[in-house]
């Protein structure tokens, strides 16, 4: 008789591999609103577009991508959503105003975490740059990744 969580390759008996479920956490600048994420990311970039300097204050934001929306949950607190572009949507703290995501509202099946509002931003790490067509020209990044004028 085969033990539980084993399978058979041949004649020899192989332990299945429990697929590796990572928890990211995170929440905004006040505490009021916490999240956490269930899945490892399958993206991590730079964007430099207007909007998101806009929404953020800051000449660049990254975003970390998770390719399962239903992985993604709100644990605590209240949110405000801003619907910034026909085709997107960003969510924030009500109290402080923090940017916490970002999804596209038709088609695309992913939701992007602002990477400065996790609970260890250092966990992850960029891959590319979007939008550097309106990178400010005062803004300078010392890095080899692929850059992209606008999406990639």
């Amino acid at each position: 008789m085969a033990k539980k969580g084993a399978k058979k390759v041949g004649k020899k008996k192989v332990a299945k591999k429990k697929a590796a479920k990572k928890e990211m956490t995170g929440g905004c600048l006040c505490g009021a609103v916490r999240y956490a994420c269930q899945q490892a990311p399958v993206d991590i970039g730079y964007c430099h577009c207007r909007m998101c300097q806009r929404a953020s204050g800051a000449p660049v934001v990254a975003w970390v991508e998770f390719d399962d929306p239903e992985a993604f949950s709100y644990t605590k607190g209240a949110i405000r959503t801003y619907r910034s572009s026909t085709a997107a949507q960003r969510e924030f703290c009500i109290s402080c105003g923090s940017q916490l995501v970002f999804r596209y509202t038709e088609g695309a099946e992913h939701v992007g975490i602002n990477v400065g509002t996790l609970d260890d931003p250092g966990q992850v790490a960029p891959r590319w740059h979007i939008w550097t067509e309106s990178q400010l020209a005062w803004f300078k990044v010392d890095d080899s990744l692929p850059r992209h004028r606008q999406d990639c």
